[in-house]
């Protein structure tokens, strides 16, 4: 008798450990918010603020290059499309984060999740080769500025704009393919503000070993664009101090610096982020870390490119006299 009853409490385990890995996540929840009764409120509202700010701020930038006849050219033609794509980037999680704020159900589902992670590494991928593309810009027109012209052609200027962008969607698809295909079993929690590669890869009910894999083609990824970028701005500075006069070392310097800064900006925080393998930070740096590149990166952008550069500030300043011309002729 006693080992009827023996085999039965072994089949019930067995029962209960196969239910228990054939359990199905059809959702994540995002952990690293503060609770609605900590204050959650306090940090929706400035969070609000600077997605509008980053929404407007872009924009203007956008419109006022394409606005302005002077600004037609490859250097703030790429600006532009990259203002263009912070505002996708960002769009990405903000209203997402927005919403969990607000809300005790701060959940996504797999496919949300999915979609997340793509279209946000998608245009940062997308930036990234942006901001390598206008290295190679500025280091041909202060290294070799005759044959900027000839070189920097508006064909291939469109061509490395359109580059950017279809290569960081594609380049992403197969790793967003396979991670779909990955069984998700429990738990279910995100310890981030968003949909990321190693919180959810660490969720997955398979072997984690690929977090490393993961890790590495994103270092590869990141150290190659910094390399290029680096050794771009090497020569570029080296050139520049070989300019005889103060004015034409100032000159040349200006039209590198607001793109040194976004560069320094975007990179130094994607670093942090994704450079560091193996190490464990603790939960709220974690929550700074992500914050500082995909809001706070965004935020400063457009007041670098506009506050940096005389012919931007023209072209914003002539940008803001038409609307308030169309909209007294409007009333």
């Amino acid at each position: 008798m006693d080992s009827v009853f023996l085999h039965i409490a072994i089949k019930a385990a067995q029962t209960m450990v196969t239910s228990n890995q054939t359990f199905t996540v059809t959702e994540f929840l995002f952990s690293g918010f503060p609770q609605i009764e900590d204050g959650s409120l306090l940090f929706f509202i400035p969070l609000f603020i600077i997605y509008i700010f980053i929404v407007t701020g872009n924009l203007i930038v956008f419109f006022a290059v394409r606005i302005d006849i002077r600004l037609h050219n490859p250097m703030y033609n790429f600006i532009s499309i990259f203002s263009l794509l912070e505002i996708w980037y960002t769009t990405a999680t903000i209203p997402k984060m927005l919403s969990n704020l607000i809300s005790k159900k701060r959940t996504i589902s797999i496919i949300g999740c999915l979609l997340q992670m793509y279209f946000f590494h998608s245009l940062g991928n997308s930036e990234g080769i942006l901001l390598t593309a206008m290295a190679i810009d500025r280091y041909v027109a202060i290294c070799n500025p005759l044959r900027y012209p000839t070189i920097m052609t508006p064909q291939l200027c469109a061509q490395l704009s359109a580059g950017s962008c279809i290569f960081g969607f594609l380049v992403l698809l197969p790793e967003i393919a396979w991670i779909s295909t990955l069984p998700f079993c429990g738990p279910n929690q995100i310890h981030q503000l968003f949909c990321d590669f190693e919180p959810v890869l660490r969720l997955a009910c398979t072997d984690t070993s690929m977090i490393l894999v993961e890790d590495v083609i994103h270092a590869i990824a990141i150290i190659f664009s910094v390399l290029i970028i680096a050794v771009s701005y090497i020569r570029i500075i080296t050139v520049i101090l070989k300019i005889p006069s103060v004015e034409g070392r100032q000159k040349a310097f200006s039209t590198c610096a607001s793109h040194l800064g976004v560069f320094l900006m975007f990179y130094g925080s994607v670093s942090l982020m994704y450079l560091r393998f193996s190490a464990t930070f603790p939960p709220i740096l974690d929550t700074i870390i992500a914050l500082m590149f995909a809001v706070l990166a965004p935020f400063f952008n457009p007041i670098i490119y506009s506050l940096r550069n005389k012919d931007m500030k023209i072209a914003i300043k002539k940008l803001l006299c038409l609307q308030k011309m169309f909209d007294a002729s409007a009333s």
